[in-house]
């Protein structure tokens, strides 16, 4: 069906009152301002809120990542890079085979969803309320292991050491190691550092 013509000086109804425009206007004008003096004043973020990633420790300062790369295969950004390597009885950085020698998040990449979160078996990776992470360098957004893995706190050494006499891995996820045994001390970092020069085999 045909439209029927319009009259002359005929407008749409919102416009017929002219203060009906300033409705919004004015309802606004007497509303709580929703303006954050930021950064002079810290945000407070929700509890569960998704901000930068953390590698956490065991209670002796071992730590949980195993370097099984599951976290890289979840991330739908591809921002994480992980390396793993095997641990040995003199340089030991977790309870298991193996550890992360390298893990990497590309912050101009990672979206926070929190996948890579689900993904952890060994709950090594979880994420922390910090979220100014602004920079003016792509190279600085590229957070490494030592910027990523959690401090040490009362009763913890700095990997690698040795795990706890008489335990075993499942020992440390059941929660049974609950501090350092007495006497632990940091093993030499040899993979992290140069390695020794290989003495040359006399014939």
């Amino acid at each position: 069906m045909a439209e029927e013509p319009k009259e002359a000086g005929q407008t749409k109804p919102g416009f017929q009152n002219p203060v009906a425009g300033f409705g919004v206007t004015f309802k606004a004008m007497f509303k709580k301002r929703l303006t954050e003096q930021y950064p002079e004043q810290q945000k407070t973020t929700a509890p569960r809120f998704h901000g930068r990633h953390q590698l956490n420790r065991h209670p002796d300062g071992l730590e949980k990542c195993v370097g099984c790369e599951l976290c890289a295969w979840a991330c739908p950004a591809d921002a994480i890079y992980v390396e793993g390597a095997d641990n040995t009885d003199e340089e030991r950085y977790s309870p298991g085979e193996r550890y992360g020698r390298v893990y990497q998040i590309n912050y101009a990449r990672c979206i926070l969803c929190g996948l890579c979160i689900e993904a952890c078996p060994t709950r090594a990776l979880t994420m922390t309320n910090e979220f100014e992470l602004a920079d003016s360098s792509r190279a600085n957004l590229i957070y490494t292991k030592e910027q990523l893995l959690a401090g040490l706190e009362e009763g913890m050494v700095d990997s690698p050491h040795a795990i706890y006499p008489g335990t075993d891995e499942q020992d440390y996820y059941r929660g049974l190691v609950t501090e350092a045994a007495p006497g632990t001390v940091q093993q030499v970092a040899v993979s992290k550092g140069e390695k020794p020069e290989e003495e040359e085999v006399q014939a």
